[in-house]
């Protein structure tokens, strides 16, 4: 008799961490309302995007934000839907192993057999649906075994800003199951962000993906990793996972042990240590955007290469980025003479502009606002 262990949507759960604060997208990015919940692209911010991709698989009462206590009031501004209890803040961020741990926790404490998807809050998938068959096929694989799914980018060029993952044969799908719509590969080794030739070799293998940072495990595969790896996760995880029965109590919890928990990625932690890592093959339009650089993929160029959001008018200018995010009342034109290859953002109260080779510099520039009395009001 075939056994069926796929799951219903009711075992099904999806943590979006949201905690980033967006640095590199100032002045429009702030500490209070960080890149995932602006509306840079579109009518709706990233956070409502990323959940609105999952609703389709998803109960909306299965859906969990981790983000931190500065941001937790305008997720839920944002996300009226979703119970009040499933947006936990952080007392202080931990890196990514201490949130997917406190999502387990959390996820175990509904369902001992759910399965759970970690999922960033900022991602731009402009193919949905073709996401949405990769998460389901993912979901059904994780909950059959023991396997930590993660999905995979195909890269489209050599970027130097992605880690990698080296992926091996293509996995047969599990016994008595229909084949997969997605292609899943076993995971070689998790590579750190390389140089533009290696870069360039990896592309031109086809072996490799980009480390999306999308993560697909049951609840058991999860605990049983953490136990095997990072024990002092896994203690955290049965404590948390108690405490979780009661929001009031978990958060009581979390206030007292998060400051000491060990600051630590789920890749270093987790990923790049297990062996029983699949590799979903992620075949749909992908950008993590991020910096502002970026935005040039989504904003149609004129014939000069120039990027604009706003009312925006030149003399031999090129290949800018050019973003108005002031109030309507405010919009005056942006005009530029003779600037090439530049970054050129108005809000209300800031003007940032900065050459494109330099944008990842803008972090620093956040870091020297914040030590000005004067201007930290603008973090």
């Amino acid at each position: 008799m075939k056994k069926n262990t796929s799951i219903n949507s009711k075992d099904r759960f999806v943590i979006i961490m949201a905690g980033g604060r967006g640095e590199r997208f100032w002045p429009v990015s702030r500490e209070q309302t960080p890149k995932q919940l602006i509306k840079l692209l579109g009518d709706s911010s990233f956070l409502q995007q990323a959940v609105a991709r999952v609703a389709p698989l998803v109960p909306m009462e299965n859906i969990f934000v981790i983000t931190n206590a500065v941001q937790a009031p305008e997720v839920r501004k944002q996300l009226p839907k979703l119970p009040k209890e499933n947006v936990v803040a952080e007392p202080i961020g931990r890196d990514t192993c201490a949130a997917v741990t406190l999502g387990a926790a959390i996820v175990g404490a509904r369902s001992t057999t759910g399965v759970m998807a970690v999922l960033p809050a900022d991602h731009v998938i402009p193919e949905e649906k073709k996401f949405q068959q990769v998460l389901a096929d993912c979901f059904d694989l994780a909950a059959r075994g023991q396997a930590i799914v993660t999905i995979g980018i195909k890269p489209t060029e050599p970027a130097t800003g992605y880690g990698y993952i080296h992926t091996g044969n293509a996995l047969p799908p599990p016994a008595s199951v229909k084949p997969y719509k997605t292609t899943f590969f076993k995971a070689e080794r998790f590579v750190e962000k390389p140089d533009y030739d290696t870069a360039l070799t990896y592309v031109n293998s086809g072996q490799y993906r980009w480390n999306a940072g999308m993560f697909i495990w049951s609840f058991v595969t999860v605990t049983n990793s953490l136990q095997a790896h990072q024990p002092e996760m896994f203690a955290a995880c049965q404590r948390w996972f108690e405490a979780a029965k009661s929001p009031g109590k978990l958060t009581k919890v979390l206030a007292k042990e998060y400051p000491e928990i060990k600051k630590v990625s789920i890749d270093y932690a987790l990923m790049e240590k297990a062996q029983n890592v699949v590799v979903a093959d992620g075949s749909f339009a992908w950008d993590d955007l991020g910096s502002w650089n970026a935005l040039a993929h989504h904003v149609k160029a004129d014939a000069e290469g120039n990027c604009a959001i706003g009312d925006f008018i030149h003399v031999d200018a090129a290949r800018n980025i050019v973003y108005d995010a002031r109030s309507k009342a405010l919009r005056t034109p942006i005009c530029l003479v003779g600037l090439r290859d530049s970054i050129v953002v108005q809000t209300d109260d800031a003007t940032l502009v900065a050459h494109k080779s330099q944008s990842q510099k803008i972090k620093e520039l956040v870091k020297k606002l914040a030590e000005d009395a004067r201007l930290k009001k603008l973090v």
